[in-house]
């Protein structure tokens, strides 16, 4: 005689996917199997907890065996759930932009404290832009601003233009190409933001799987010092910055100091700053043009 079918309760699957999870190396067992879950029940994490014991139909088991399958394979958390928080709002997200990290909320932080004399008026351009998380937030926080964001992938600006929509930025203007390039050449902004590829490219190897597998190497590759376009960003920007406007671009780790003499070797900027991000790491160089 056949043994019947276990019967998973949300209590009984949450501990599987955990379990599974940890035994795989994922580094956020438990974080990851009650958001796949919940999101397999249409439910918030507080209630998987009030509802530990309730017997899971067959849809729900094949949504979240589906997601599990996913997280497996390393895809990230937020390819799957379709969307990660950035700044206290949801952005869309996929496999076409990199995921918004929180170490980039410090390049946010730094344009909007760097320009609080122009915050009625200002003009900012956000280059490579990827999902537009930067460029909204600028907008979103300032809105009598105009913004415009640049990237050399229509596929990320087709996910930043979705998210502006969604979000509410009517203010900000995309526009693809190269850097600068992007925008019309009359254009002078006063805070120009650009959070580009910054891995060198013998260290892609060595990415978290998450990252290394799935994210875009467009979005990550930063040439072999890891500061290919980051140089060019710190070189082109005074053409295109009116005077007293400011440059903040994100770096990778121990790359400031190296970034912040680039800013002090193009001779057109002063205050030249840098900042930790959450984890304490130098995140974000930035600067004043002169004049």
């Amino acid at each position: 005689m056949s043994q019947p079918a276990p019967l998973w309760t949300i209590e009984s699957l949450l501990r599987w996917a955990m379990d599974d999870f940890r035994a795989r190396g994922i580094e956020s067992p438990r974080l990851d199997a009650e958001l796949l879950l919940a999101r397999a029940l249409g439910a918030t994490r507080i209630q998987l907890i009030v509802d530990a014991k309730r017997p899971l139909a067959p849809e729900e088991l094949g949504r979240m065996r589906e997601m599990v399958r996913r997280r497996r394979a390393r895809e990230p958390i937020a390819y799957i759930l379709g969307e990660r928080e950035f700044y206290g709002r949801m952005f869309r997200v996929d496999a076409r932009v990199l995921v918004p990290r929180p170490d980039t909320e410090t390049l946010v932080d730094v344009a909007l404290a760097r320009t609080r004399a122009v915050s009625m008026s200002m003009r900012a351009l956000d280059l490579c832009t990827g999902s537009g998380c930067v460029a909204i937030t600028l907008a979103r926080e300032r809105p009598t601003a105009c913004v415009y964001a640049s990237d050399v992938s229509p596929d990320a600006l087709a996910v930043a233009r979705e998210n502006a929509l969604r979000l509410g930025a009517y203010n900000v203007a995309f526009r693809q190409g190269d850097l600068f390039a992007a925008v019309d050449p009359a254009l002078r902004f006063d805070l120009v933001t650009a959070n580009p590829p910054y891995i060198p490219s013998g260290d892609l190897a060595t990415l978290q799987l998450d990252v290394r597998d799935h994210e875009p190497r467009l979005a990550l590759d930063g040439g072999a010092d890891g500061l290919t376009l980051l140089r060019r960003v710190v070189a082109e920007a005074p053409a295109r910055l009116v005077p007293g406007g400011v440059l903040a671009v994100e770096v990778g780790a121990g790359e400031a100091p190296v970034v912040a003499g680039l800013f002090e070797q193009a001779a057109a900027f002063s205050g030249v700053a840098v900042q930790r991000d959450y984890a304490r790491i130098e995140r974000v160089v930035s600067a004043v043009l002169d004049g």
